[in-house]
């Protein structure tokens, strides 16, 4: 049996496996999508198919998934968003099982966008499994109808804008965890790492 001293140290577990496979592996999707392929690559196609995968699974394990992963443990609630921050900035500190209030609108803001660039992504691709690039697939339509729709042409711009957003959100992101985690003594990113916070 663990000693209280022993449990302590390891500290409480907060976010399962699942929750971090997928908070993990969207965040790669994401960096590697937006700052390392090209548009319209293969590769940039299929992670982008993994990305909006691991997001639907995280999706429905809000509402079946472990206690601090349900969407009743953290929800949408600007003005504790707001309180929160204000919290933040006056160096006070309210400790939450899941995600504070501020944490929370993050999470779903980042989930609404990439689900709209993931939508996006899938209308800009003819063929739900492309054997070629969307480049080479937009040059091929271009040349057949004598350039691209308008419908098309906007779809695509609300994808970029889209993705410029989610990576604009993500650093956001990042920034906030860390401010959070030094103003509540607690490693944030190492929690999200071993699934348990002190």
């Amino acid at each position: 049996m663990m000693s209280d001293l022993a449990r302590e140290s390891a500290g409480v577990r907060v976010w399962d496996p699942l929750v971090r496979l997928t908070h993990w592996g969207i965040a790669l999707a994401v960096l590697v999508n937006g700052l390392l392929l090209r548009d319209g690559d293969i590769v940039h196609i299929w992670i982008g198919y993994g990305a909006l995968a691991l997001l639907l699974l995280r999706l429905f394990w809000g509402f079946i998934g472990t206690e601090s992963a349900r969407f009743s443990a953290f929800p949408p609630n600007l003005r504790g968003a707001l309180a929160h921050l204000r919290s933040m900035i006056a160096g006070r500190h309210s400790r939450y099982r899941s995600h504070n209030p501020l944490g929370a609108l993050m999470v779903y803001a980042l989930w609404a966008t990439l689900l709209v660039v993931a939508t996006t992504g899938v209308l800009m691709q003819s063929d739900p499994f492309p054997q070629e690039t969307h480049q080479e697939r937009y040059e091929q339509v271009e040349h057949e109808r004598g350039g691209e729709s308008e419908a098309g042409e906007a779809i695509e711009e609300v994808h970029e804008a889209a993705a410029n957003l989610l990576l604009l959100l993500a650093a956001l992101h990042v920034i906030g965890a860390f401010a959070e985690s030094r103003l509540s003594g607690q490693n944030l990113i190492a929690a999200m790492i071993t699934g348990r916070r002190s």
